[in-house]
């Protein structure tokens, strides 16, 4: 039986086994290589997407959990040549050293502004605590994550 999947915004039908975790399936099959394997424990964060806007680990997740999902990788927050307001943040902020907690780090950032447009510098460190970062630029995520919501109020 085929899995249904939509992924930044478009849907498809595919024939993959259902336990299959939805991290190779987005690398596999879509070719959306943002999302990177860590640990293989949904403890590091660098596997995480947007699922109907929660940070979702996907290196263990079969990918039937998130048929009638909205997710959203990190390839789909830019809008064409225009960088999603979490992306120019990091950018302007230099918000990444090394580059593999990244996505995970934006994620995090992004579900957290979609739930609370004005958080605290407790909050962004609460939710960034999902995340495993090796090179400590954690202060330059927060900064950034902090700088979106200062100056957007739509995510």
């Amino acid at each position: 039986m085929p899995i249904k999947l939509k992924v930044n915004g478009t849907a498809r039908s595919l024939e993959v086994e259902s336990d299959e975790p939805l991290l190779y399936v987005l690398r596999d099959e879509f070719g959306l290589n943002g999302a990177k394997f860590g640990c293989g424990l949904q403890q590091c964060g660098t596997c995480m997407v947007l699922a109907d806007g929660e940070a979702v680990p996907t290196c263990v997740q079969p990918c039937k959990n998130f048929e009638e999902m909205e997710i959203q990788t990190i390839e789909g927050l830019a809008n064409g040549d225009n960088l999603h307001p979490i992306q120019e943040s990091f950018y302007k902020e230099q918000a990444a050293q090394c580059g593999y907690c990244l996505n995970g780090m934006l994620i995090a950032g992004l579900a957290l502004l979609k739930k609370n447009s004005n958080p605290d510098e407790e909050e962004v460190r609460s939710a960034l605590d999902k995340v495993i970062c090796r090179c400590g630029t954690h202060n330059r995520f927060i900064r950034a994550i902090l700088k979106t919501a200062e100056t957007n109020s739509k995510f």
